[in-house]
């Protein structure tokens, strides 16, 4: 194996290895409190309500089914959301 032929295979597994560090820092953060997404105090009561008790909780969750979350509520989960793990981590 010649010297560029290494460099390519060592850089594709740093850029590896860091997709798998994001990945765990973005399970790490996401299992915080809710609270942690500073959200209105209502869709706090509302997430809780359902057992959305950490941020984990609301992944894979259809959040039109909670009781209380219209869609402007969601949209509001969803923009803190998104700062959250784009900002946050």
């Amino acid at each position: 194996m010649n010297d560029n032929q290494e460099l390519i295979i060592d850089k594709e597994r740093v850029q590896n290895d860091f997709q798998h560090y994001r990945n765990v820092l973005s399970f790490l953060g996401s299992n915080l409190p809710i609270q942690a997404l500073c959200l209105p105090k209502v869709i706090e009561n509302a997430l809780l309500a359902d057992d959305c008790i950490r941020v984990c909780d609301l992944i894979n969750r259809d959040l039109s089914k909670i009781k209380g979350m219209g869609k402007t509520r969601i949209d509001i989960l969803r923009v803190s959301l998104d700062e959250f793990f784009t900002i946050g981590i």
